[in-house]
Parts: structure tokens; sequence; C-alpha cells
């Protein structure tokens, strides 16, 4: 194996994701690790992430950390003393790199002025908030427990607090035509500071939404081709806007890109804490998947009998490495570089299948990089499937 190889994660990046794993409310649509709890004893919460950033720190000694990101769940509800203890344990045990980025995830109805200034006062750089909808109707539809008002409230003392303030919308809704989304968007655009995350409306297994499309009760949601001019809309006009896709759901004024998020597009190393978080690690040359239980209380009864919150750690295949560095790589506009490719796959990728998609104008490659075209990434799960070894 060349150095090349073994310290191919530096070509991406070193990034910690913490997740805290409580709302106020779980959100119909939302699948990802979130609990509803009445009792948070946020010292044991520190006691634990503090124990855990020791004990990663160690495996991944002598890194440069380049971001931070507090995800959940809604990490606007931490105490920000507790945001300021998590860091100055980060700041203890690794090097930050001069421009480290430190990524808050912030809902509407948990936001004040001093609670803000207190993540600010701790080393939190950005924000990203939860905004989802310009549309009281819709942001009840969707069960979120701010009125656009109070988003746009929220907003504001974000943007008086931080330089960098990115929120989420989701379009492809419930009666909403395209018509109304080119609006919501073009409005969304004269908030914006310098990021928008803008994603279709997906219904996952195991949700509200779910549970309601089974019975057949989720009505009005837009037909495949009216999501799909509503994704090549947003593209236009997004970038018409100086807010180019840097990535298929995300804009950002150049420059001002997600460098945590960036990690993992970009296939670099990130370490997951907290309970259901995911992490990549490359250890003694080998890139491993991490995971950690879903449940908060036996994370925290593991780290605190077990010395740790990590549930499993498995050796990725060359195979599965390949195949997630193009689910990811190909993601971004700036696409993969086939040498880096090459080096992990150890073949480089099939000439005929490239050709093809270029002729089809879903693809552009060059020497220094293969990518999807904006064509391309409104069907970019076909164009990896036919890419793939």
């Amino acid at each position: 194996m060349t150095d090349w190889q073994r310290d191919d994660w530096q070509n991406g990046g070193f990034g910690l994701y913490l997740h805290w794993p409580f709302c106020a409310a779980k959100c119909p649509y939302c699948d990802f690790n979130s609990h509803v709890s009445q009792s948070i004893d946020q010292s044991q919460w520190q006691r634990a992430y503090l124990s855990e950033i020791d004990r990663v720190a160690t495996l991944t000694q002598g890194r440069i950390l380049n971001t931070v990101f507090f995800g959940g769940g809604t990490p606007s509800l931490m105490d920000p003393d507790l945001v300021a203890a998590i860091l100055e344990r980060v700041r203890d045990r690794w090097t930050l790199s001069n421009d480290v980025e430190i990524t808050l995830e912030a809902n509407p109805t948990s936001i004040e002025s001093s609670r803000f200034r207190g993540y600010s006062d701790a080393g939190v750089n950005r924000v990203s908030m939860g905004m989802q909808a310009l549309n009281d109707g819709d942001l009840r539809r969707l069960g979120r427990m701010h009125s656009v008002a109070e988003g746009r409230r929220a907003f504001d003392i974000a943007r008086s607090v931080f330089d960098r303030v990115s929120f989420d919308l989701i379009y492809a809704r419930q009666d909403q035509d395209l018509a109304a989304w080119t609006a919501e968007l073009s409005e969304a655009l004269s908030m914006a500071i310098d990021h928008l995350s803008l994603y279709q409306l997906t219904i996952e297994d195991g949700t509200v939404f779910g549970a309601r499309a089974d019975r057949g009760q989720l009505r009005g949601l837009p037909q495949d081709d009216d999501a799909a001019d509503m994704y090549l809309a947003t593209q236009d006009i997004c970038e018409a806007a100086g807010f180019p896709a840097y990535e298929v759901s995300n804009h950002a004024r150049p420059g001002a890109e997600s460098r945590h998020n960036s990690i993992y597009w970009r296939y670099g190393d990130y370490a997951g804490i907290g309970p259901g978080a995911h992490g990549r690690l490359t250890l003694q040359g080998q890139r491993y998947a991490t995971d950690t239980d879903k449940s908060p209380a036996l994370w925290l009864e593991k780290v605190s009998s077990l010395g740790t919150g990590e549930s499993t750690r498995d050796e990725l295949p060359k195979d599965e490495q390949v195949i997630e560095f193009l689910l990811f790589g190909l993601r971004l506009r700036e696409g993969i570089d086939p040498q880096r490719y090459r080096a992990l796959a150890g073949m480089g990728l099939p000439q005929d299948k490239l050709r093809d998609l270029t002729a089809l104008g879903m693809i552009e490659c060059s020497d220094r990089n293969i990518r999807a075209t904006n064509k391309g990434r409104a069907v970019l799960n076909a164009v990896i499937r036919e890419l793939l070894p």
C-alpha cells in the first residue's frame, strides 16, 4: 500500500460530528435519531461527551481537526455551558486548523439572543437553521412548532451574532406546484446570507409520513416529473442569484460551502460521537466504519460502564470504499479525481460507460475530474449505477 492510499482520507480532511439526540417534538417526515424527553441531565451528557472526545482523540493523535458539527435532534436545546465545555476539551485534544468551522444546528423555536451569544462565546462560528418552509400552513403540515414570523425573527437573531448562517427548506411538499415553490425560493434568496440547503421531501419508512403514505392518506404530493421540474428550476434560480449548487441539495456563495459536509462528500475521515452517530476513520492504514447505539440511555450506559460509546468498528473492504467514494463524490459539482479513484479501486472507471454518459450529457470528463452535469445530478443514482464496478 502506498502512502497516497494509506493517507487517502487527507484528500477530504478530518471532522468531528457530535449528535444531540433530543427534540422538543418529533417531525412527521424525520427519520433521524431524535427523541422527545421531559427531563435531560445535561451534566451527565457533558461527562459522556468529554469521555468520548478523550477516547477518539487518543485514536487520532497528531491530526489537525478541520471541522466540528453539532447535529441532531435539536442541538440548540443544549446549554451554552455544555457546548463551551465540549469545545474547550476539543481544543485541548486536537490542533485546530486556522480556518476551523464549528457549526451548530438550530430550530427557530429554541433560539434566544442570549443563548446564541453563549454559543458564539464558546467558539461556534456557523449556524444551520431548520426553517423548512416559508408558509405557515405547510409548516403545520410538516409538524414544525414555529411560524414564518418566528422563523424570520430567529434568523435575524442568528444573523446579528454569526457571520455564517445557513437555513434549510423542503420542497415538493403536499399541494405545492412549481410557481409556489419558485416564489418561495425567491423569498428565501432575498433573506439568505451565504448558504442554503434545499431538500426534496422524501417519504421514509418508519416515519409518521411513511405510515400515512402506506394507508393512502398522504395526498397531494407532486408527481415525479413535477418534482424534477422543481429541482431543475432550483438550480437555475439559485445560480442566477449567485448561489450555485456545489452539491446536489446545497447552494452557496463561492467560498461559503459547508466545510464539514464537504468532508463527507470528499470522502475524508470523521469521528461520530453520540447516540446513532456514524463515523469513518482511517487507523493504521485501514478505513473503518464506526457506529453507535441509537438509544440515548444505552449510549450513556456504555460510555459510563465500558468507556466507549462505539458499538461497532468494521473494516471497510476496498469495494465498499470505492462505492462510497462514487456515491459521495459525484454529488459534488467538482466531481471526483479519476487518479484518486484508480488508487482506491486498483483500476480506472469503465471507459465505455464514461463515453456513453458523456454523449448523453450526463457527465463531463477531463484528466483532473469526472463530474455530473446539472442534467446528470437530477438522475444521479442512475448515473452512479452505470459507473459502479
